[in-house]
């Protein structure tokens, strides 16, 4: 039996909640087979990260050409590139690879530690975006881009129009963060033409580390097996939600969503 193939491109949580991991996990639960390029390693627990290594241009160049131009990939995400000529590295090597590209513009972790140097902000702006076949920014990281303060919905759709004004197909706004609703979460996405309002409910829970990785990866899963993006972007939000729904306590800080939800029903 052949698998859908994604690569994810993104750096490393010791603590197994997010990035890599949460990518890898979240693939293995959706049925495809997940490929993985690192781009940096953190120092990182349930309270926080301790500490950031980047790697080399052309360690994360070779990991990539070594997956990518032997077996192959149907859809490729991004998540923590942390530099300026690492996110270049990368635009670079999307441009080339006949694929779609979910891009997860990485800002800052849910404890509020940085992992995306302000030097590199322009060029996840021209070079970045620019390659994504759905760029997934929560509120704080659409600020960050495009200076904009979301606060309800009709907000939403600007933050939208200026994210695909930098050039994505499609834009998935995350209103993970939006104030004033207790009951519910919404997203939006479009495409500049379309617009999919997505509603789920809110539950009670603190243990929400990983939610940005696992839904931009459970959305490249749903490209990689040929999904349209209204589609994909839908199953992803259900596979979170529930995910969320049984996050658990980890450490002594702020514990991860459940990857594995679907096996433990």
């Amino acid at each position: 039996m052949s698998l859908p193939l994604v690569l994810t491109v993104a750096g490393s949580d010791s603590g197994g909640g997010a990035g890599i991991q949460a990518d890898l996990k979240t693939m293995l639960a959706l049925g495809v087979h997940g490929m993985s390029v690192l781009t940096a390693v953190t120092a990182q627990n349930s309270l926080g990260v301790h500490g950031v290594w980047e790697l080399p241009e052309e360690a994360v160049r070779a990991q990539y050409r070594a997956v990518v131009d032997d077996i192959g990939v149907h859809a490729v995400k991004t998540g923590m590139l942390a530099t300026a000529p690492l996110v270049e590295t990368v635009a670079e090597l999307l441009a080339g690879t006949d694929a779609p590209v979910v891009v997860d513009p990485v800002g800052v972790s849910k404890h509020g530690d940085p992992l995306l140097a302000a030097s590199a902000l322009e060029s996840v702006r021209t070079r970045l975006l620019p390659a994504a076949t759905v760029a997934t920014p929560n509120l704080d990281e659409v600020t960050q881009l495009t200076g904009i303060v979301v606060e309800d919905e009709d907000g939403m759709r600007r933050a939208a129009d200026a994210i695909l004004g930098h050039g994505p197909r499609w834009a998935l706004i995350k209103g993970g963060h939006l104030p004033g609703n207790a009951a519910e979460v919404v997203d939006l996405l479009t495409d500049g033409t379309e617009e999919h309002w997505l509603y789920a409910p809110r539950y009670d829970n603190r243990h929400t580390h990983g939610t940005g990785c696992t839904l931009a990866s459970a959305v490249a899963s749903g490209l990689a097996k040929g999904l349209s993006v209204p589609t994909a972007v839908r199953e992803a939000k259900a596979y979170v939600t529930g995910a969320l729904a049984a996050g658990f306590a980890l450490g002594r800080g702020i514990g991860p969503v459940d990857h594995g939800w679907g096996t433990r029903r």
